[in-house]
């Protein structure tokens, strides 16, 4: 556990010196406050093409929209940092040779590397939600008993998006660099099905299903519920308790681990047994 551990410290140090060493501190700043503000606008701009379209303003759509893109900033981060850590080691900086033969474990480097990315997302996520209650009018008020229960689940959701992002690494394993569409791809199916713009009832049955088989469905409606509980959006979820969709976050991310590790360490041996550890794809 100690070899883990600073495994995971000097991975996550090295993943922050990565993302914030291209510039001087204070335009690294300004640039991750401006860029959530900039989306912020761009949810404005949807939200009214769909309130001109539909010939009505609803102040709980907006609500409801406006929170799920926020969070739905951590998948996008996320994910692409968690696959991207591979390619960026194999490809750019030909370095994974050297790291591959350390004495640690990959895996938790992989998931060190990836913190960087949540700390970065979470002062977005903030920063977005932030400037929507006080410019924009979003409903969001917690109650300070939620708090637990909104970290938990929080914790939870961010563990299912470290896993999934392993299991796009394990498949990178054995693909060429140009693979990178994958982590951008997938988000996009998150986007659709799993009620960040729009709530499941809107969706077709099929689509309802589809949405409900992904556990980051679950995160964003207990997000909301935490959050904005006066929003009165039907999500098809209101027969789930807050701690029925806890539990399920739960159970998904013991799943999705143990589906990371078979699908990580697969796609590593087939590599070794190939010789494409290291192998550099050169388009």
């Amino acid at each position: 556990m100690n070899t883990f551990w600073r495994t995971f410290k000097v991975a996550a140090w090295l993943g922050w010196e990565m993302d914030s060493n291209w510039t001087e501190p204070w335009l690294f700043i300004v640039y991750s406050v401006v860029k959530p503000v900039a989306g912020a606008f761009i949810l404005v701009l949807m939200y009214t093409v769909f309130a001109i379209i539909g010939s009505r303003q609803d102040p709980a759509a907006f609500s409801y929209m406006y929170v799920g893109n926020s969070f739905f900033i951590f998948v996008g981060s996320v994910l692409f940092g968690t696959f991207q850590v591979i390619q960026s080691d194999r490809e750019w900086y030909q370095t994974i040779r050297y790291v591959y033969m350390a004495p640690i474990s990959y895996y938790v480097y992989i998931v060190g590397r990836a913190v960087s990315k949540i700390g970065v997302a979470a002062f977005a996520v903030a920063i977005t939600l932030v400037f929507g209650v006080y410019f924009l009018g979003v409903q969001v008020h917690m109650t300070l008993a939620a708090v637990p229960l909104f970290l938990a689940a929080t914790a939870l959701g961010l563990a299912v998006l470290l896993a999934i992002g392993i299991c796009l690494g394990g498949v990178s394993f054995l693909t060429a660099k140009h693979t990178h569409g994958l982590a951008e791809g997938i988000p996009g199916i998150f986007y659709v099905f799993c009620g960040v713009l729009f709530p499941l009832s809107v969706l077709p049955d099929w689509g309802v299903a589809v949405g409900r088989a992904i556990p980051l469905t679950y995160w964003f409606d207990l997000t909301r519920r935490l959050l904005s509980p006066t929003l009165g959006v039907e999500t098809t979820l209101s027969g789930y308790s807050d701690l029925a969709i806890l539990a399920l976050l739960l159970v998904s991310s013991v799943a999705f681990f143990g589906l990371s590790l078979l699908i990580f360490k697969t796609g590593e041996y087939f590599a070794r047994k190939a010789g494409k550890i290291d192998m550099t794809t050169s388009y």
